[in-house]
């Protein structure tokens, strides 16, 4: 058994073209049913606003797979702490030993889900795009602006938060590191409208964007809804979507965008929806012109954790990297 710190992962495993790639791979894999993956577990804790997932996939042929336990507190901010945290196991496909403790505290997952989110854009977002809409202002509206910038040029920021403060942090801290102009905006509203492409981070419970702000050309990726108590987009919203994609269509259907939109009767199980798999492999086209307004949906999926994972676990033994500790099924052996 190794196990890694969150120092040591942040070091050598970032958000970059190459994690961009890994996880492409991953949707394509999945789509190619190369993948086995059950639905989420999670655990609400109402209470203190609070929530954790286990995630978990075996991709065919990989020697491990990951299981994941992340957990998301949205009061945390209050107490001065991120909202996402966890840590991932890599276990042996071959014998069921558990090989790696990755105590990444949600990094890997932030590096993931931004990952996913980059790809969405790459194959749905307009080519040109001269502004980028923000709503929320924790740590996955910094990372998916991060992972947006490897695939798109982009000149402006619009950022909204319920918290005036947090959007004048976000928009001070991402103006410095991006070297682009980040505006605090007065309203959601203002933010889809003025837009190109729109990317929505929150716990929200209630839906924030309106079908009547959408205008052609538009692009949304939803990456906040993963619980069936979630919502971020009108069921309306997809139903004007030229081309909806999820990450995958029946997790959707259970716990993202797509459920509302099933629930109100406004979509069928049968409506024209993509999978983002199929278009990181070729099975689909993404956007088709300039007018499109699209959307994706993404939930988080357990393949995008065992391709995470495993990217990591490569690159800290390359260098050596880890506390090792010792296994008791091979000291038994001995």
């Amino acid at each position: 058994m190794i196990i890694f710190t969150e120092s040591e992962l942040k070091q050598y495993v970032q958000l970059n073209l190459e994690a961009i790639s890994i996880i492409e791979e991953a949707f394509t894999k999945l789509a190619g049913n190369e993948v086995v993956m059950p639905p989420i577990m999670r655990v609400d804790i109402h209470d203190e606003n609070g929530e954790v997932d286990v995630k978990t996939a075996y991709i065919k042929g990989k020697e491990m797979f990951a299981i994941k336990v992340s957990s998301g507190f949205f009061n945390n901010y209050k107490l001065g702490l991120p909202s996402g945290n966890g840590l991932m196991m890599l276990i042996s496909t071959k014998t069921g030993v558990p090989q790696a403790l990755l105590l990444d505290n949600g990094y890997l997952t932030d590096v993931r889900t931004a990952a996913a989110g980059a790809i969405a854009a790459k194959y749905l977002s307009r080519d040109h795009i001269e502004t980028v809409g923000v709503i929320g202002a924790g740590g996955q509206a910094r990372f998916q602006v991060r992972a947006l910038k490897l695939v798109r040029n982009f000149k402006k920021v619009l950022v909204y938060s319920r918290s005036i403060e947090r959007a004048k942090r976000y928009a001070k801290d991402m103006s410095e590191e991006l070297g682009i102009d980040v505006v605090v905006a007065d309203s959601a509203e203002t933010v889809v409208r003025n837009s190109d492409t729109v990317i929505t981070t929150t716990p929200s419970k209630e839906p924030i964007v309106k079908a009547e702000w959408l205008h052609p050309g538009l692009h949304i990726t939803a990456m906040g809804s993963d619980a069936e108590h979630k919502q971020e987009l009108e069921a309306e919203v997809l139903v004007r979507a030229d081309k909806l994609v999820c990450d995958t269509k029946e997790q959707c259907a259970r716990l993202g965008e797509l459920h509302h939109a099933l629930d109100q009767g406004v979509l069928t199980i049968h409506s024209p929806i993509v999978e983002l798999g199929q278009l990181t492999s070729g099975q689909c086209i993404g956007r088709e012109n300039e007018e499109q307004i699209t959307v994706c949906d993404l939930t988080g999926t357990g393949v995008q954790d065992t391709a995470i994972a495993l990217f990591a676990y490569h690159e800290m033994k390359k260098r050596n990297l880890g506390l090792k500790v010792e296994n008791q099924v091979a000291l038994l052996k001995q």
